[in-house]
């Protein structure tokens, strides 16, 4: 058991550092590069801290894990909107001027609930794994609009000091932190799947808790750090965009990867279910002016584990 234990822990340690290593160096180098820092915000830093997730379920889905898979994106899911957003709340009160992050929110809406449609059905096929890939693309040209004055881009510029190094130190920080990921989700998947075995656990529950945690934590880190900065449009932005990426790119993949039944309902049906529920009331919050205050925060992160055992 020492073995598995080692494994998860130095799975997730190297996960959350080597991902955060590699989102810095590629928006560095985006900036530099000239690339607007809206896109920079949402792209970049909205997806790459979900490249964990998708290294994770896209191995599981290849070696025939297939409930692990859809565990992580839908525990990742789950948590980015609700222990994640309630911990940012916990730090600063969250409220959202952005139009990009706004206009982001309707389709993270979309696309969570789309995903949602399709595992109920027990699983991802192939064509449905295109379709989802292919709305991905589709979504990317609608976010990537420009809003003027976009509040999100100083903030991305903040986050993301320039580079005090020459720019191919930033390639290599880029490159080293990819491969660093990847370690963290070899390691991290081999623990989940030993861990599911011993203790008789269903893979599909380790996969929603355990790997959907460890997975997020690039994003907490993210949360964290723009929360001492009081970025708020940043840390809605940031979870929105994952979640986003999570249901369309990373299920795309995990749907072309192995297209096998799921049946887990708790997954499918209660799990995508409560997602898509997170992510209403996220943006119902958002469009309506209001602020997501400390108690409101703790609400959030106490739904999420009064939801966990019905996951099970």
């Amino acid at each position: 058991m020492i073995p598995t234990v080692l494994a998860l822990v130095g799975g997730v340690a190297l996960l959350a550092f080597a991902a955060d290593q590699f989102v810095l160096g590629a928006a560095r180098v985006a900036l530099v590069k000239n690339l607007s820092p809206v896109l920079v915000g949402i792209v970049i830093i909205g997806f790459g801290t979900s490249m964990p997730e998708l290294l994770v379920s896209a191995l599981a889905a290849m070696r025939g894990n297939t409930e692990i898979a859809i565990g992580n994106i839908v525990g990742s899911n789950l948590a980015n909107l609700s222990l994640l957003l309630g911990v940012g709340a916990m730090m600063v009160p969250l409220a959202v001027a952005s139009r990009t992050v706004r206009r982001e929110g309707l389709l993270t809406v979309g696309a969570v609930g789309v995903f949602a449609l399709v595992v109920q059905g027990g699983g991802i096929s192939r064509l449905e794994g295109f379709g989802l890939l292919l709305g991905l693309a589709v979504a990317m040209f609608a976010v990537s609009r420009r809003s003027p004055n976009d509040p999100l881009g100083s903030e991305t510029e903040s986050l993301v000091v320039a580079p005090a190094h020459a720019l191919g130190t930033e390639i290599v920080r880029t490159a080293l932190g990819m491969l660093g990921t990847i370690g963290g989700a070899q390691l991290l998947l081999w623990g989940a799947v030993d861990l599911a075995e011993r203790a008789g656990l269903a893979e599909g529950f380790v996969g929603v808790t355990l790997v959907a945690v460890g997975t997020s934590l690039p994003e907490l880190v993210t949360v964290i750090q723009s929360a001492r900065r009081r970025q708020t449009d940043l840390i809605v932005g940031n979870l929105l965009g994952s979640n986003l990426f999570n249901a369309l790119g990373v299920g795309g993949v995990v749907g072309l990867a192995a297209a096998a039944p799921v049946d887990a309902p708790a997954l499918t049906v209660t799990g995508s279910t409560a997602a898509l529920i997170f992510a209403v009331i996220a943006v119902v919050a958002m469009h309506t002016g209001r602020v997501v205050n400390r108690l409101e925060g703790v609400v959030l992160m106490l739904g999420y584990l009064a939801l966990v055992p019905f996951l099970n």
